[in-house]
């Protein structure tokens, strides 16, 4: 089937999308589709069907229910993308309990102040990651659960699971959970102060799948790949709640993120979503095989090329957590894969406004999800308004105040525009936007998304500008174009560090910089700016781990180096 806009676009409307609460959902999908294969990994080397995973989803529950977890408590989870991750997570919330996942970059002093948030008593985990779990002091935790082996003082995932004597009552434990009970803590990335667990419920994420459906349709039992944290919203939601518990997908995890879009031919996603980045590799790696101008290709090329990428099945494909360019969803298009561009935020329970496939419109990010409504206070700040917006930030009513006034606006941080059609445009970060020195205000983020969409060596870039004479850019080589260029001009070091240094690389990203500004106004222009010979990796120093920048630790860090930018 052509994956394109005429492609159509008509989802099924499963039982599981009237459903009450996530357990109720699970249950008539898991019924329904007794058969089929609902999670498994690349190869099929592990796959379990929608019994199995209801049978260990009861068993698992029973275990933590002996573990004394409840309605009202906590389960953390700290481990790549792998089935585990669901069947965890669904025993969880089946007790009204609130199961929720930690980063996995983060360091041990991180850990405590999640766990301490979240009053969590068991962590489940991977081997990989208990030296960080065990250095962290976390009073409160009482039970470490290894997911992929045994070590002392933990109890492993077969043990947990393991038959005992037990007068539990699944049905009754399940059907007892209510609406608004917490089906998970998301944690914010951490870019103003330490992470605020979001409250998201069972209603919340049963609405927001509603509101989706309406535009982003579904069929039951299609496919989809978990590859994104799943302590990010996005995957949580779009792999587990929405695809898997909602309509029955076969959840293939990928646990390697940089490993997904070679899976994709495997896989044969029915629909598909990625990070602007992500897309922005993929167009480049076509442009690097001669696919220059897509729509300069005859249809048959056109579908080869598709069917290459296993994105032939697509019926929608989406874009977002930051700003994607113009030239990348147009590239796509051409191809035959249209892009829709969406917005949301994890106080939202993903996303609230969404570029419906039958009627994109490149440059904004869409139209509220019905239901939800949106509208700009006096300073352009996005309000949004609905059922997906959260119960509120854990134990910080002080802060769910200020996020969620009297009305239910919550209250964005992004400045943006609405058209005469109620399409949104984003631009930029409330707090973020540069303010020039003559007073002329810029965008950072839409700087930033033109300098690293100029040059496939430019991986990340950070405009500082804010109260100067003029802008200026840290930039950093991309991993994996270095990569490239050392193995095409047979170079031993391919770091940063070395490849900065070159005369041809600093020529290439030169002429980046100069082919971003003939996009930009004067104004927004980069006049000087500094490669720097390191990787900037998401949840260190410069990026969270959802690689949004921390522009203050930048600031701080690189000071410096700014300062001799200007001097």
């Amino acid at each position: 089937m052509e994956a394109s806009a005429v492609a159509p676009l008509v989802g099924d409307h499963p039982p599981a999308l009237d459903a009450a609460t996530l357990c109720e959902a699970f249950q008539l999908t898991a019924a329904g589709s007794p058969d089929q294969v609902a999670l498994r990994t690349p190869g099929g080397d592990l796959e379990i069907t929608f019994a199995d995973y209801s049978a260990r989803v009861e068993k698992l529950a029973a275990a933590l229910s002996a573990l004394g977890i409840g309605r009202g408590d906590t389960v953390a989870m700290m481990m790549t993308n792998r089935p585990e991750f669901h069947l965890v997570d669904t025993a969880g919330f089946h007790l009204g309990a609130t199961p929720f996942s930690v980063y996995n970059t983060s360091s041990p002093g991180q850990i405590e102040h999640l766990l301490d948030n979240a009053d969590a008593r068991v962590l489940v985990c991977e081997q990989q990651f208990l030296e960080t779990v065990r250095a962290a002091d976390v009073p409160k935790l009482e039970h470490i659960v290894l997911v992929d082996g045994e070590a002392e003082g933990t109890t492993s995932l077969a043990e947990l699971e393991a038959p005992g004597e037990s007068d539990f009552d699944f049905e009754a434990a399940w059907r007892a959970v209510k609406p608004g009970d917490v089906a998970t803590l998301i944690y914010t990335s951490g870019t103003t102060g330490p992470p605020k667990g979001v409250e998201l419920t069972h209603e919340n994420l049963m609405a927001e799948s509603r509101a989706c459906a309406q535009v982003l349709p579904m069929t039951l039992g299609g496919r989809q790949t978990s590859y994104l944290p799943s302590a990010h919203i996005a995957d949580r939601w779009m792999c587990h709640y929405y695809a898997s518990i909602t309509f029955g997908a076969t959840i293939t995890s990928v646990a390697d993120p940089r490993a997904v879009v070679a899976a994709l031919p495997e896989v044969r996603p029915t629909v598909w979503g990625a990070v602007p980045r992500i897309w922005e590799k993929i167009k480049a790696a076509l442009e690097a095989q001669g696919i220059a101008d897509p729509s300069a290709l005859p249809e048959e090329t056109k579908t080869a090329v598709r069917a290459k990428l296993g994105l032939d099945d697509a019926t929608w494909m989406i874009s977002g957590a930051a700003p994607i360019p113009d030239e990348v969803l147009e590239y796509f298009t051409a191809l035959g894969l249209p892009i829709c561009e969406l917005w949301g935020m994890s106080e939202i329970s993903c996303c609230a406004i969404v570029n419906p496939p039958e009627d994109i419109r490149i440059g904004t990010v869409g139209k509220p999800l019905p239901g939800i409504e949106a509208k700009l206070l006096e300073d352009g700040e996005l309000v949004v308004r609905g059922p997906i917006v959260m119960r509120g930030y854990r134990k910080q009513p002080d802060k769910t105040a200020e996020a969620v006034d009297s009305e239910g606006w919550m209250h964005t941080g992004d400045i943006a525009e609405i058209d005469a059609d109620g399409y949104v445009k984003i631009v930029d970060r409330k707090k973020e936007l540069i303010i020039n020195a003559a007073g002329k205000n810029m965008s950072p983020a839409n700087i930033e998304q033109r300098l690293k969409a100029s040059s496939g060596l430019i991986g990340q870039a950070a405009c500082i500008g804010d109260r100067r004479s003029y802008n200026v850019a840290l930039l950093v080589l991309d991993p994996d174009a270095c990569a490239q260029l050392a193995s095409e001009q047979g170079l031993e070091d391919a770091s940063a560090g070395a490849l900065s240094e070159r005369e041809d690389v600093q020529a290439e990203v030169a002429r980046g910089v100069e082919e971003a500004n003939g996009h930009l106004s004067r104004v927004e222009q980069i006049k000087r700016f500094k490669i720097l010979p390191e990787d900037w990796e998401p949840g260190g120093d410069e990026l969270t781990p959802t690689m949004k920048l921390k522009r203050k630790p930048i600031a701080a860090k690189y000071e410096a180096e700014i300062d001799a930018l200007y001097a």
